[in-house]
């Protein structure tokens, strides 16, 4: 986090993470809660907060894996996929805050999702598709076992971290200023080379956005005002205010979600879709050489989008060593690994960490109590599903704005940007997550451009070997079309 004159106001002007704090029972022992310089409040507070800045995977993920048809014209059912979703997120999130200890949660992520639904699916059937993400998942947990995932990260120069951790910050700002309709993509059709836009229509109106530019304006103020919870008073605050909106004005849409009290909040989960993967039947569809491409495409996009997230979530929650190491890491990536594999399983699609962590982060949480919390919140989830959906993203994206703008004053001032060998790839790992909407490209291209230059400038033997080959397989990820494999 930020030094103490823009720490976020939910951390109550927390010590450093490696303090000394006396554990003051059994679950702060456990989880390290005084040691890391936090409270059980404001691991509560910040599993409550990174619930619902992330419960939008809740509606999202139905929708773009119900939208896709498999090789035979099936199409998976929305209900089932509410629950899987669910399901694999609380499994997953409750794993890494018993096991990692981090406030880092997971659910099925975007962009590994929407590579499910229109590359896998079309050559083969669901539970084909769900059978690659299962061989992800074990490729992954493999890399971690043999030391190799942890490896990749400590290659990665401290500037360079930096760099994605401020890339993280700049992408959770733009996926709050997007997911909330303050800016939005201007369709092709419209032939300009300006690709975003304000409002809808280059203008900001309807009240939807209001509440949106209300909560950012909360937010900010309550953390510069160090008010305890600062994050969860502007998401109830502005839900509150949303209800009112709508009951008042009957706004016609608020994307994803209605903030309208639901007539039965309760809903019946259905498992019908858990268990339903075929390992290797999508190579029987599609062949050994592309099979292993598809395993290779999903397991490139969860690897490296959650190790910028666990970097950069580590960052910005002080839990970095004297090095620029997480301590414990390995416990993580596993969990990670787990996770992929899980929401295969449970035909969620692959999970993967999610960079709304920071979220909770920003309200002081530093330990996996926090995930804990968060997991807990999903697995209530099944049974609540309409009432955790009721949090339109408007009130809770204001969040995200902030929590980026924090990663950025914290993070910004560690590079050395005299060295222009670490100064640009930096540089272009930070903006290219923005701009791309990936934090997988931000990093390959930063770690390319790495070593590319430090060769160029005859300092290559400065690169760790395992630089050069992260970087190898990124440039031949980025082939891939031009060479036909994809």
């Amino acid at each position: 986090m930020p030094s103490s004159a823009t720490a976020p106001a939910g951390s109550d002007a927390p010590p450093p993470a490696s303090g000394s704090g006396e554990p003051t029972g059994g679950l702060d022992r456990f989880f390290k809660i005084s040691e890391r310089g936090s409270t059980v409040g404001r691991e509560v507070r910040g599993g409550f907060a990174t619930f619902f800045a992330m419960a939008y995977i809740i509606v999202l993920n139905p929708i773009i894996l119900g939208s896709a048809k498999d090789m035979y014209g099936h199409q998976l059912d929305n209900g089932q996929l509410v629950t899987a979703t669910v399901l694999t997120a609380a499994f997953s999130t409750l794993l890494m805050g018993v096991i990692g200890n981090v406030p880092i949660a997971l659910a099925a992520g975007l962009g590994v999702n929407t590579i499910v639904a229109l590359q896998l699916a079309p050559r083969m059937s669901w539970p084909d598709a769900m059978g690659m993400v299962v061989l992800a998942g074990f490729v992954v947990m493999v890399l971690v076992a043999t030391g190799l995932r942890e490896r990749v990260m400590s290659a990665v120069p401290t500037g360079l971290r930096k760099g994605i951790a401020i890339g993280i910050g700049l992408f959770i700002m733009l996926i709050g200023l997007v997911d909330s309709g303050f800016v939005s993509r201007i369709p092709d059709v419209a032939q300009t080379t300006v690709p975003l836009q304000l409002g809808g229509n280059g203008h900001l109106h309807g009240w939807p956005v209001l509440v949106f530019a209300l909560g950012v304006l909360l937010t900010i103020v309550l953390i510069i005002r160090k008010v305890r919870g600062a994050i969860l008073i502007s998401i109830v605050a502005m839900t509150v205010l949303a209800m009112i909106i709508d009951s008042v004005v009957k706004v016609p849409s608020w994307g994803l979600t209605t903030p309208k009290w639901p007539g039965n909040p309760v809903s019946t989960p259905d498992f019908g879709l858990f268990w339903h993967f075929s390992p290797f039947g999508g190579f029987e569809k599609v062949g050994v050489l592309t099979g292993l491409l598809f395993v290779f495409t999903v397991l490139l996009s969860c690897f490296f989008d959650a190790m910028g997230t666990i970097l950069g979530v580590g960052d910005e929650a002080k839990l970095m060593d004297e090095k620029g190491n997480l301590p414990g890491i390995n416990k993580v990536l596993f969990v990670d690994g787990i996770a992929v594999a899980a929401g295969g399983v449970g035909s969620a699609s692959a999970n993967t960490c999610f960079v709304e962590s920071t979220a909770g982060v920003g309200e002081g949480a530093r330990t996996g109590l926090a995930s804990v919390v968060t997991g807990a919140l999903f697995a209530v989830a099944l049974f609540l599903t309409p009432l955790a959906t009721m949090v339109p993203s408007q009130a809770a994206t204001p969040a995200l704005v902030a929590v980026g703008f924090l990663i950025l004053a914290g993070s910004v001032r560690d590079i050395d940007w005299s060295d222009f060998t670490i100064a640009v790839p930096a540089f272009l790992a930070m903006v290219m997550m923005p701009f791309t909407y990936s934090i997988t490209n931000g990093i390959g291209i930063g770690f390319i451009t790495f070593s590319v230059l430090r060769l160029a400038t005859g300092r290559g033997r400065e690169v760790p070997v395992a630089m050069y080959a992260v970087s190898a397989v990124f440039v031949f990820y980025y082939a891939m079309p031009a060479l036909g494999l994809t």
